[in-house]
């Protein structure tokens, strides 16, 4: 999936096949960290939480332009490059529209069986976690939910085990973020971004 895409804010594929049974990928080199190791850090801060966001919006567009679904959005698998720049990895999960795997003459890939959870507990859409097919609503889903921790320093859903989570996900509202945040001028109108993924 990602080796069909070409953005700024996508780990660009340079080529990939199989050597004696064995699969590779080739990729760019990227220096710096995974958004999780920055969370970690409690290092980011809200106006560069929104610069990240909107890369990260951005990536997911050229995604959804070409019908791909990354399914598995969350910060393990965003990148931050040294100087500022973010980039979505591992498309292990993508699912690709029908007609770009037979144009590149690739077996179609099993269909997700009904009620099989695919994604990470935490960032998975609601639809995710019933089960149901995810397009580029589930995405935009799991950007809400990470955009919200970088700016909360949490996730807007939590329970003690991923059934109270996944329960959390489906049945109750993220909670506003503070009235004030450090740079940005209007907490209302990124609270009803965050209401809107």
């Amino acid at each position: 999936a990602a080796g069909s895409l070409n953005h700024p804010n996508i780990l660009t594929i340079h080529d990939f096949g199989h050597q004696t049974g064995v699969p590779y990928l080739v990729s760019e080199l990227l220096r710096g960290e995974t958004l999780r190791h920055s969370l970690e850090r409690s290092d980011i801060t809200p106006r560069a939480a929104v610069a990240y966001a909107a890369q990260i919006a951005r990536g997911l567009g050229a995604a959804h332009a070409k019908g791909i679904v990354h399914r598995d959005l969350k910060p393990e698998n965003i990148f931050m490059v040294r100087g500022g720049a973010a980039k979505i990895l591992d498309f292990g999960l993508a699912k690709l529209p029908d007609s770009a795997q037979q144009s590149r003459g690739s077996p179609p890939t099993r269909p997700t069986e009904p009620g099989m959870v695919l994604g990470t507990y935490g960032y998975m859409s609601p639809e995710q976690v019933r089960g149901e097919p995810a397009g580029h609503r589930a995405d935009i889903f799991s950007l809400g939910v990470i955009l919200y921790e970088m700016l909360a320093g949490k996730r807007p859903f939590s329970g003690e085990t991923w059934i109270e989570e996944t329960n959390a996900i489906l049945h109750q509202e993220a909670p506003d973020l503070p009235p004030v945040l450090a740079g940005i001028s209007d907490p209302a109108a990124l609270n009803r971004i965050l209401r809107r993924c």
